[in-house]
């Protein structure tokens, strides 16, 4: 990489700009005059080539590129203000606000028993959750980290840390089997009735595996589709197909009888649960402290 002496120029302006919502009140809060702070931000985009910022005479706001620059500033100055902080001597407390997001079934079932005692244990941490089953850019959308559950990380560009391995199965209600008949074989899934989830890339084709481990495909006959697995799990108890769940979805139906496994002695499709975040470096303290508390609570031991 180049060596840029000037890579930091108007970093720090630009953020506070944003920051107090006005060149005026960015001018207030730095001690400088207003000219200054705007002579440095077009310095900046000069610098950069590109527009960070749409101004009229009454307000300012991010462009695209703006909002990407400024998520990854805020990640380097909280970063330079712990390592001061370090220098000094004082632990610098995590602190700021962080956007997660997470899907539904699984904030529900694990992120929510925890989240009191992480608040707890960090007053100056503003969380905010997003609950969502839909695929996000984490930059672009502006969180901090993301929960993801899925067999595979499609984005190499960031950075996943394994929480827990989950499995694949297959369900049915003893209701259902008891008046449409169990399937004995993959094959006959497609003259049953299924649910299936809407964010799979074919919610109409099932993937099993071999016991050579290899993959292989089964169309089903999709009664419902819907993008909750919660809704998915309750119409499957009630009777109305046979679906497919990740296992941290389930609670103890199994248990009590009121769901059954189909195909138990096939291998099962591992479902990895994820921490995804844009980079380990400049890793603010905040983000640090939330994936070390989630691994610990929820981590695979």
């Amino acid at each position: 990489m180049a060596f840029d002496s000037k890579i930091l120029d108007g970093m720090v302006i630009f953020s506070e700009v944003i920051t107090a919502g006005s060149f005026t009140q960015a001018a207030e809060n730095s001690g400088h005059s207003t000219s200054y702070i705007s002579k440095e931000v077009n310095k900046l985009e000069a610098r950069l080539g590109v527009r960070l910022l749409n101004r009229t005479t009454r307000s300012i706001s991010l462009t695209p590129e703006g909002e990407l620059y400024f998520q990854q500033c805020q990640q380097i100055i909280t970063t330079a203000h712990e390592a001061v902080s370090l220098l000094s001597g004082h632990q610098l407390e995590p602190q700021g606000t962080l956007r997660i997001s997470c899907p539904v079934s699984f904030g529900l079932s694990r992120l929510r028993p925890i989240l009191a005692k992480f608040i707890a244990l960090y007053p100056k941490i503003n969380v905010e959750l997003e609950l969502n089953d839909k695929k996000i850019d984490i930059v672009a959308d502006g969180y901090d980290i993301a929960i993801r559950a899925s067999r595979v990380q499609e984005d190499s560009s960031l950075i996943s840390r394994r929480i827990l391995m989950s499995r694949g199965i297959t369900l049915a209600s003893p209701d259902y089997l008891a008046k449409h008949g169990t399937p004995q074989s993959l094959q006959e899934l497609s003259q049953h009735q299924t649910i299936s989830y809407s964010y799979l890339k074919q919610p109409g084709i099932w993937t099993y595996m071999t016991v050579e481990g290899k993959s292989f495909y089964i169309p089903v006959n999709c009664r419902f589709i819907s993008n909750s697995p919660e809704m998915e799990l309750a119409l499957c108890i009630a009777g109305q197909g046979i679906t497919r769940l990740p296992a941290f979805n389930l609670h103890d139906e199994l248990q009590t009888g009121q769901l059954v496994e189909l195909f138990p002695e096939l291998p099962k499709i591992e479902i990895g649960v994820y921490l995804i975040y844009p980079s380990r470096k400049h890793m603010s303290s905040k983000v640090r402290h939330f994936i070390d508390f989630v691994m610990q609570e929820l981590g695979d031991k």
